[in-house]
């Protein structure tokens, strides 16, 4: 008799457990990723605020760069070198959207919200939007054979298109998390110039928006805002900066990026010709560099967490 009642309260704990596993929420934080071990920190900040805002939801790390990713996946080979400094297994071996989404189907898990880390609705979202869309779009002729019930899609930092969340709002929100950036460059007589990535696909005009409202917020510091590619450009700031009245002398340099990666060491901070700092200081200016990323300023790193909850509330998730 107590080997029976015993099996029951195995089974019956069993499918307790697993309704309350299929029952909890995955978070997928897609990033586009890093090759730089020092970069990761931002990274790592930011997953840690999100799973301290949702302490039940199980939060996962993927890559959407294929090249960036493929250097970890050989890094992971030998990995104890990268985690004697401090990187992550989370990092380190991390997956793809479409092998965590597979993981996640295999563990139970029902809902899944996917909060990518980019800064608006350039090339990296859209791509990531359509795998999501695609995983969404599967019918099966029983609902509850559906690989998941709820998938839900936040948006990048600083918005996207579209009137359910104008990205107005999110540029505002934006604006507010680097003030300490302001107040640094108010300290150094300096203009503010920040480097953003950009693309030659889609338009980057929201960092001229971006410029714009920095200067209406906080008139005290000029702030440029540039990109690698697409426009403004790099000669764009100088010319700028070369006829501004009076004469600015100083600047603050700064990666308008997630991470200080390759980007923000190489093409913003390098010595080599060609690089934002020495092209600077070859056109006059006396040049800092911070290599921080955003996603180190807490409040920044928030907005993800605020991106997270708009994205379940409109989707039915409980979190």
């Amino acid at each position: 008799m107590k080997k029976i009642y015993f099996a029951m309260l195995i089974f019956f704990g069993s499918l307790f457990l697993s309704s309350h596993l299929q029952a909890k929420t995955a978070i997928i934080i897609a990033n586009f990723g890093t090759t730089q071990p020092e970069a990761v920190n931002s990274i790592n900040n930011i997953t840690s605020r999100v799973k301290s805002a949702f302490p039940d939801a199980t939060v996962r790390v993927v890559f959407t760069s294929n090249i960036i990713r493929s250097i970890w996946e050989k890094r992971s080979k030998d990995p104890k070198p990268w985690t004697d400094k401090g990187i992550s297994r989370e990092i380190l071996f991390t997956k793809n959207l479409l092998a965590t989404f597979g993981d996640l189907k295999s563990q139970g898990f029902k809902e899944v919200i996917v909060q990518p880390t980019h800064l608006f609705h350039m090339e990296q979202y859209h791509d990531l939007m359509q795998y999501v869309n695609a995983i969404r779009s599967i019918k099966t002729i029983r609902d509850k054979w559906k690989p998941f019930h709820k998938i839900a899609l936040g948006r990048p930092a600083l918005g996207t298109v579209g009137d359910v969340f104008p990205y107005q709002d999110d540029l505002r929100a934006a604006v507010k998390t680097l003030a300490d950036d302001v107040a640094l460059a108010g300290e150094k007589d300096a203009a503010l110039v920040y480097m953003g990535h950009g693309n030659e696909l889609w338009s980057t005009g929201i960092y001229v928006e971006l410029q714009q409202l920095m200067r209406e917020t906080y008139p005290d510091v000029l702030t440029f805002v540039g990109s690698v590619e697409g426009y403004p450009g790099l000669e764009n700031i100088i010319n700028r900066l070369d006829h501004h009245t009076p004469k600015i002398e100083n600047i603050l340099l700064k990666p308008l990026m997630i991470v200080a990666g390759d980007h923000a060491r190489n093409d913003m901070a390098g010595d080599e010709e060609g690089s934002w700092k020495t092209e600077l200081k070859k056109a006059g200016y006396t040049v800092e560099p911070i290599l921080k990323g955003l996603g180190s300023n807490n409040l920044f790193a928030d907005l993800f967490v605020t991106h997270i909850k708009d994205a379940a509330r409109i989707s039915g998730i409980d979190l």
